[in-house]
């Protein structure tokens, strides 16, 4: 078998998962025609390898798990995208083994839309990422036995999805909803199932517990310019107080990150590097 045919079958292995809604085979990647290279193949296995390994050695059966899709580091941030990763068992008798799915809301190529997917680790990092890099979080033990049942059924993972998409919506309005916010609300609606039932509730719940959005500084020209070229970006959700002074405020990885740790409900992020 050649090396990438091997790879390719490889790549198989890790990525089957059947997607929670069916969309667009470019869902949440770039609009580009052209197939990933035998060495974004290669990387995207080897980290999905390394990922998957790091997650056996945790003991977790659930944890939100972040890749760097885009260079953010212009906002001080190393994570674009976050998705839920929960334990499953493939096979029975000796061939069973621990697999490892992931759940997440992905855009569909650029426009205002967004579904949920499951997928198999490999394709989670197929997307010829930034960095080749990813991190962690286990959650603490109860939220992850909450969330195990909600991630494995279809409805219930989809209770607080919204569809109407925008890459930097404001975090305590319900008009957008962009991919690291719904895996937070859906958090949140797990971590108090009695408070938590819609995502006003989930919101509100979530500034209780202290979550602080990112603050990014941007100016006019800049929301201007991303607001006519990309239909995927809108600020009308903002208060114009805060939106004419250049604070837009969103839900990124690093922000939740830091928030699980702060509050308890996630251990302190782990990293994981593909190999060179």
């Amino acid at each position: 078998m050649s090396t990438s045919s091997s790879l390719k079958a490889g790549l198989l292995a890790l990525a089957c998962g059947l997607l929670v809604t069916a969309g667009p085979a470019l869902a949440g990647r770039p609009c580009e025609d052209g197939k990933p290279t035998v060495d974004q193949i290669r990387r995207g296995m080897d980290l999905a390898q390394a990922t998957a390994a790091a997650l056996d050695r945790s003991g977790a059966d659930v944890v939100l798990l972040a890749r760097a899709g885009q260079d953010l580091g212009e906002y001080g941030l190393r994570w674009s995208h976050l998705g839920f990763v929960y334990r499953e068992t493939a096979g029975s008798g000796a061939d069973a083994r621990s697999v490892w799915r992931v759940v997440h809301k992905l855009n569909q190529c650029g426009t205002a839309l967004a579904d949920l997917y499951r997928q198999g680790l490999g394709e989670f990092f197929l997307d010829n990422p930034h960095r080749y890099e990813a991190s962690f979080s286990v959650l603490k033990p109860e939220l992850q036995q909450a969330l195990l049942p909600v991630l494995r059924e279809n409805a219930r993972a989809a209770a607080l999805h919204a569809p109407d998409y925008n890459m930097v919506a404001y975090p305590w309005s319900r008009q957008y909803q962009q991919s690291n916010q719904w895996a937070l609300e859906t958090l949140a609606a797990a971590a108090a199932p009695r408070e938590v039932l819609n995502r006003a509730q989930a919101q509100d719940w979530l500034q209780r517990q202290g979550y602080q959005p990112s603050d990014l500084r941007l100016s006019t020209a800049k929301r201007l310019g991303a607001r006519i070229g990309m239909a995927n970006v809108a600020f009308d959700d903002h208060p114009s107080a805060k939106r004419f002074a250049g604070h837009i405020e969103t839900t990124t990885a690093d922000t939740v990150f830091s928030w699980l740790t702060r509050s308890g409900h996630g251990q302190a992020p782990q990293s994981v590097k593909a190999a060179p």
